[in-house]
C-alpha cells in the first residue's frame, strides 16, 4: 500500500501505481514504515546492501544488483571525521543504493521500459541497474550535462533525451512523456522505492560502528535522497533498538541554489552569486522540500550553502589525500569546515562525512 502523508489518500501498489498522489500531488511512501527487529549481529556484510533486505520493499533473491553497498568507512584524521566512500559504488555514486531497490521494483512489477530526468548521477545509476534488470531506458538530461555522465548512460544502453532550459525544464520534459505513455517514471526524486535504497547508508554507517550512531553526519543536498534516506534508516534502527540515538543530520547545498537551507533558516538564495561547481546539487524544487526540511528538524540538525571557492578548495585537498571524488562530492567536506567555524560541529563530536560522487564522473 502507498500512502501520500500531505492529504491521506492510498493506493495499491502495483504496474499502475502513481509515483505522486493523484489528489494533492504530494509524494508518496509506502504505508508500512521499516523497523528493526532480530539480531544485528546476523547481518552479513558479504551480501552488500542486500544485506538489510528486511528494510526494502522488494525481495533479496529478486535482486537488480551489481554487487552495489558496503561501501568503505574510512578514519579522515586531516578532518577528524570518518568518511563514507560511496563513490566507489558500481556505476560511481551513492545513487546506486536507491537504483538498484528501484529498478529491482520495476522488474518485480514487469516494467518493459523506464524514463528518469536526472543532471547525471541518477541517470548513470538507472541506466546501468536498468541495462542489468534487461529494461529499456531514457534518461532527460540538461543539455550542459558532463560527457563523461552522458557516456556512462549511452555505454549502458540508455537513450539520452537532452533538453535546454535549465532543470526544472528537464523534469517537465520527461514527466510529460511518463504521464500517458507506457513509460515508467523510474524518478530518484519521487520514487519511494529509491529512499528505501538510500536508507542503506544508515544501516551500515551504524553496523560499522558497532552499532553506534554517530553524533553527526554530513551530505551534500540537492534533491535530498541522501538526507531523507539516511533519516529513515537511522529512525528504522532507532525504533527497533539497534541503536541508542539518532545523529543530527546536516546538510549542504550550492551557494546560490540552496532551497532546503532557505526554508530550514528562513533565508532566501542569492542567485547571483551560484556555486557553478557543485552542478549535482542545483535543485531549485526539491520534489520532498517538506519531508527533508523535517528530517532535519527532528534530528537538530542544519543546512548550510558553500560556494564555489570554499568546494574546489574541498576537493584540491580530498585529492590530495587520495580521495578522487567530484566537486559535488567535496561540498560536503567544505560544509563540514563551515559547520565547525559556526561551533555547530564540536571537537568532541563523532562526525561521518558521506562522499557521493566519483572524480571520473566530471574530471
Amino acid at each position: 500500500m502507498l500512502v501520500c502523508r500531505s492529504c491521506g489518500a492510498t493506493y495499491e501498489t502495483g504496474p499502475e501505481e502513481p509515483w505522486r498522489c493523484r489528489a494533492c500531488e504530494h509524494a508518496v511512501d509506502f504505508a508500512e514504515r521499516p523497523r528493526a527487529t532480530g539480531d544485528p549481529t546476523a547481518v552479513d556484510p558479504t551480501a552488500g546492501l542486500w544485506a538489510f533486505s528486511e528494510f526494502l520493499p522488494v525481495a533479496a533473491d529478486d535482486a537488480v544488483s551489481l554487487g552495489e553497498g558496503w561501501t568503505p568507512l574510512v578514519s579522515a584524521s586531516e578532518w577528524d571525521a570518518e568518511f563514507k566512500l560511496d563513490y566507489v559504488c558500481p556505476s560511481g555514486s551513492y545513487k546506486d543504493r536507491g537504483a538498484a531497490v528501484l529498478m529491482t521494483r520495476a522488474a518485480a512489477l514487469g516494467v518493459d521500459r523506464v524514463v528518469e530526468d536526472s543532471s547525471g548521477n541518477a541517470g548513470a545509476a538507472v541506466a546501468q541497474y536498468a541495462a542489468r534488470a534487461g529494461i529499456d531506458a531514457e534518461i532527460y538530461v540538461p543539455a550542459d550535462a558532463p560527457a563523461a555522465k552522458l557516456d556512462a548512460m549511452e555505454a549502458a544502453g540508455a537513450t539520452t533525451v537532452p533538453v535546454a532550459g535549465g532543470r526544472r525544464a528537464v523534469t517537465e520534459a520527461c514527466v510529460s512523456e511518463a504521464v500517458g505513455s507506457d513509460a515508467w517514471y523510474a524518478s530518484h526524486a519521487w520514487s519511494p522505492s529509491f529512499y528505501a535504497g538510500t536508507a542503506t547508508v544508515a544501516y551500515e554507517i551504524a553496523a560499522q560502528r558497532g552499532w553506534r550512531a554517530p553524533d553527526a553526519v554530513v551530505v551534500p543536498v540537492g534533491h535530498g535522497t541522501l538526507l531523507l534516506g539516511a533519516y529513515r534508516g537511522f529512525r528504522a534502527l532507532a525504533a527497533g533498538g539497534w541503536i541508542e540515538s539518532m545523529p543530527r543530520l546536516l546538510g549542504v547545498q550550492a551557494a546560490g541554489v540552496e532551497p532546503v537551507a532557505a526554508a530550514v533558516n528562513g533565508s532566501a538564495s542569492d542567485e547571483d552569486a551560484v556555486n557553478e561547481a557543485a552542478d549535482g546539487i542545483q535543485i531549485r524544487s526539491p520534489a520532498r522540500l517538506d519531508q527533508v526540511v523535517a528530517a532535519v528538524a527532528a534530528t537538530d540538525g542544519d543546512v548550510v550553502a558553500c560556494d564555489e571557492s570554499a568546494t574546489t578548495d574541498a576537493l584540491a585537498s580530498l585529492h590530495e589525500a587520495g580521495l578522487y571524488v567530484e566537486p559535488t562530492s567535496a561540498v560536503a567536506v567544505a560544509g563540514l569546515a563551515a559547520y565547525r567555524a559556526r561551533g555547530v560541529v564540536g571537537d568532541s563530536d563523532d562526525v561521518v562525512v558521506a562522499l557521493t560522487g566519483s572524480g571520473l564522473k566530471k574530471p
